[in-house]
């Protein structure tokens, strides 16, 4: 699945948690940004999801396979329309378990993800510091990222607050987070307008969190 034209090496930024820059070569990032796009029109289309404390979170998401809303998931969005949300294909699975493999350097690695998290930012969009922890299990989280580059904040598991380490994620980018690293806080404090590769993704970035719920 990756393009080793492209492909720029693999990054450790903490036990667990590996960067690998241009895994994505750029005809893959236009199929999966136009497969993306698609997506977000329906069958439930991708909204601005409601924290449970009011807070509107700024960046866009829609769901495959299972739909998440803080802090749950189901097969309905019963937070937009009430509809059943698209299947997680298996090729995007596959191109999960391929990053995994790469990152983890295991070609063995067994990886069945059942949902995907679809983020789409604007210029202005950010993301809170967060852990991923509505999964029941404690499988890796496969992200990619297209478009303009972000800096992505990943940090300690204890506290929102320091230390943490800031990446910058450019198109084509993978970051796995697992094992000692699975529930690290993290987040996206800023987008880099402009710094797309290729006119031909949307504007803004998107970003697919692969993960496996356990349900």
């Amino acid at each position: 699945m990756t393009d080793p034209l492209f492909g720029l090496g693999r990054r450790e930024i903490a036990p667990g948690a590996v960067h690998l820059p241009g895994w994505l070569g750029p005809e893959r990032q236009r199929r999966l940004a136009d497969a993306c796009v698609r997506w977000a029109r329906g069958p439930v289309p991708a909204r601005h999801t409601r924290l449970l404390s009011g807070h509107r979170m700024s960046a866009r998401t829609v769901c495959l396979g299972w739909h998440w809303q803080p802090y749950r998931y189901s097969r309905t969005a019963d937070d937009v329309d009430g509809g059943t949300v698209a299947p997680l294909p298996e090729w995007l699975a596959e191109l999960g378990r391929a990053a995994l493999a790469e990152a983890y350097q295991d070609p063995t690695v067994g990886y069945r993800p059942d949902t995907a998290l679809i983020n789409f930012y604007d210029a202005d969009a950010r993301m809170g510091m967060h852990q991923d922890n509505d999964e029941r299990a404690p499988d890796p989280v496969v992200s990619v990222s297209l478009g303009d580059s972000c800096v992505f904040r990943f940090g300690n598991t204890e506290h929102r607050s320091r230390p943490y380490t800031d990446v910058t994620l450019a198109s084509g980018d993978v970051f796995v987070f697992g094992g000692e690293s699975r529930l690290a806080y993290h987040g996206v404090p800023r987008i880099l307008p402009g710094t797309s590769p290729d006119p031909a993704l949307p504007a803004g970035r998107i970003n697919i969190t692969l993960r496996v719920t356990g349900l």
